[in-house]
């Protein structure tokens, strides 16, 4: 979630809560150690399922240069198999995309594009979402959380954090934690129980005009046997056409010309 920290944004009722989170000291390092400790339970929790299948919303706000605030939304599935299989596929008003990825080969089909394009990644999903954050123009939902040192990723640059207490998503009880970057806030929800997952992500980008947020919300989660190794394997359509990697900008989570802080 570095820059783009999409994986990689609700509003807060000023007054009354900035009142209850502020604290007293002793509570306000209470608050902060409990926040660490709760995510670093849900990190570790998805960072030892082999198999992960969730399904997710997502929305992105950008602020065009009439200071107009527009969203737009997403929904997708994601496949994780440990160390070296993924599939991704997101739907959008502007997009239609799937990721493929085997352990040897990275391959971006666009099904609106009828167009794909491949790129050579030896190695694990964590290689993977470092490869597509240095380019490839395609963004990968909650990518922080699918790394095998989630806990460590999320914690980089971390300045502040708090337990803001419990919060309600799609009828279930989270925990929900606040942390502050220089350049970011983001909040995560993180289920209550035996299976801490997270269930919402928000990030606030507080160094662009008109704070831009962009919100993941998993609604379906499941850890149970996951398809075959060759779904994981892509295979192109008949008439598909192979692009350059570089072209694939399309396939973001904003339409071309759209950027969030209004540069158009």
């Amino acid at each position: 979630m570095k820059a783009k920290r999409y994986f990689f944004i609700p509003f807060l009722l000023v007054c009354s809560v900035a009142a209850f989170i502020s604290g007293v000291p002793s509570e306000s390092h209470a608050q902060e150690n409990e926040a660490v400790s709760l995510l670093k339970t849900m990190s570790d929790y998805l960072s030892s399922q082999s198999n992960i299948e969730l399904e997710f919303d997502s929305d992105i706000e950008v602020i065009t240069p009439q200071l107009e605030k527009l969203q737009f939304a997403s929904s997708g599935v994601i496949l994780l198999r440990r160390p070296d299989k993924l599939r991704a596929h997101r739907v959008a008003g502007h997009a239609d995309a799937w990721l493929f990825f085997d352990g040897k080969i990275a391959s971006v089909y666009s099904r609106s594009l009828n167009g794909y394009a491949r790129f050579e990644v030896p190695g694990s999903v964590d290689q993977l979402i470092e490869t597509l954050r240095k380019g490839h123009g395609v963004a990968l939902p909650g990518a922080d959380l699918l790394l095998s040192n989630s806990f460590d990723a999320l914690m980089t640059d971390v300045l502040e954090a708090k337990h803001i207490g419990r919060g309600v998503i799609d009828g279930v009880q989270c925990e929900h934690l606040a942390f502050r970057n220089f350049d970011t806030d983001w909040q995560v929800w993180v289920e209550v129980g035996q299976k801490p997952i997270p269930r919402k992500l928000v990030i606030t980008s507080k160094t662009i005009n008109g704070a831009p947020q962009y919100t993941l919300r998993v609604r379906k989660w499941n850890t149970a046997s996951m398809p075959g190794r060759d779904s994981f394997a892509f295979t192109p359509p008949d008439g598909a056409r192979e692009l350059d990697p570089n072209a694939l900008i399309e396939l973001d989570e904003l339409p071309q010309g759209a950027a969030p802080g209004g540069k158009q």
